[in-house]
């Protein structure tokens, strides 16, 4: 299919740069998208930037040209190009999720997490650094996540597991989270493994369905 021909895609980048219309008027891309405003213009203009800054080539990239001259002989010294590494991907997933937990919608940096879905140790250095391969999440979604307390459908809408306290849950407002938006294939893919290969989630266990 040609990428020009496809309604869906085009509405799926109007509404992730924030475009309310596609325009009518010819352009020399595949669409054009119409603003209201000049600040409405900016704002889609820098969440392009961030997306393509985020991309799973560019951490790669970066993470390559912070760590090229360092040593990695010592325990000391790996460790220090694992905190770079982490930092990048940090970085990458603030720019993917414009720095929002996408489950809550807080924003306040020191309460958002990094979140891999495919463990750090379990991955190469593309894996780790690839957006694809993280969430944005708020510290304690992050931490039931992390466990295997809590995952996703493929359409993002969350899944509770028979392991997590009512308090906890509680405690998440799991009952009124929203689905996750902004999911690709690729994170799909992984988040499918978290799912079903590492925790053995069921269909059953989505928010506000008893197991």
């Amino acid at each position: 299919m040609v990428l020009g021909s496809s309604p869906s895609l085009i509405q799926a980048i109007a509404a992730e740069i924030g475009s309310a219309s596609v325009s009518p008027l010819a352009g020399p891309g595949i669409a054009t998208f119409a603003f209201p405003t000049v600040k409405a213009l900016r704002a889609a203009v820098d969440r392009v930037y961030k997306l393509a800054m985020s991309l799973p080539e560019v951490p790669l990239d970066r993470f390559k040209a912070k760590t090229a001259s360092l040593p990695r002989n010592t325990e000391a010294e790996r460790w220090v190009i694992q905190r770079i590494g982490q930092d990048v991907f940090r970085a990458a997933l603030l720019d993917y999720w414009d720095s929002r937990c996408p489950l809550t919608g807080i924003t306040d940096p020191a309460l958002l997490r990094a979140s891999h879905i495919i463990p750090w140790s379990d991955c190469n250095d593309e894996e780790r650094l690839d957006v694809h391969n993280g969430l944005l999440l708020s510290a304690l979604w992050d931490a039931a996540f992390d466990q295997g307390l809590v995952s996703f459908a493929d359409d993002g809408t969350p899944l509770i597991g028979p392991k997590l306290s009512e308090a906890a849950r509680k405690s998440l407002v799991a009952d009124a989270a929203l689905p996750l938006r902004g999911l690709r294939d690729a994170h799909r893919v992984n988040v499918a493994v978290h799912r079903l290969l590492r925790h053995g989630f069921q269909p059953a266990l989505r928010c506000g369905m008893s197991a």
